[in-house]
């Protein structure tokens, strides 16, 4: 497999990440430009070469499967697993000079399962109606609106 890292997914990363996230630091009350820079970093860097990569990966994998629409989405569900989800909070805690720790995990586990509903939907729409070279600007917007859900969650909802 040919890996690819173009600017188009540089330029969307950089840019959506740190809007979805920026939205969702306003929503609570905060503006931290260190933050907003490390997830510029972030969504330009690591999100703009893995994500496409393995998009790219999967469509391959499930080529000549049956039930490829049900793969593909249980595939992305895999991959944007609670350790992913932790990884990403562990960079915004890392960015926003907050506390890190193992606590992070649970984090990770409780945000998959509270957004496993939409997540499965988003991912379904992302893998078998984006065509390949939209999916990573798909999922990054999927990525900050579910930003943005869990600010308003937290917000809202405690």
């Amino acid at each position: 497999m040919k890996l690819i890292y173009t600017k188009n997914n540089i330029l969307r990363g950089i840019l959506i990440y740190s809007a979805g996230d920026t939205i969702a630091t306003l929503i609570r009350g905060e503006l931290l430009p260190l933050r907003i820079l490390g997830m510029m970093l972030l969504g330009g860097t690591v999100y703009a070469f893995e994500v496409p990569n393995y998009f790219i990966w999967i469509d391959q994998k499930v080529k000549h499967l049956k039930h490829k629409k049900t793969i593909k989405t249980v595939l992305a569900l895999c991959y944007f697993n609670p350790i992913w989800i932790a990884r990403h909070i562990f960079f915004i805690q890392l960015f926003s000079h907050e506390k890190i720790g193992w606590f992070i995990l649970n984090i990770g586990f409780k945000s998959f399962i509270g957004a496993l509903p939409i997540s499965i939907f988003g991912n379904f729409i992302i893998q078998n109606l984006i065509p390949i070279k939209f999916r990573f600007l798909a999922s990054a917007v999927f990525s900050g609106l579910l930003a943005i859900y869990y600010a308003l969650s937290a917000v809202y909802l405690s």
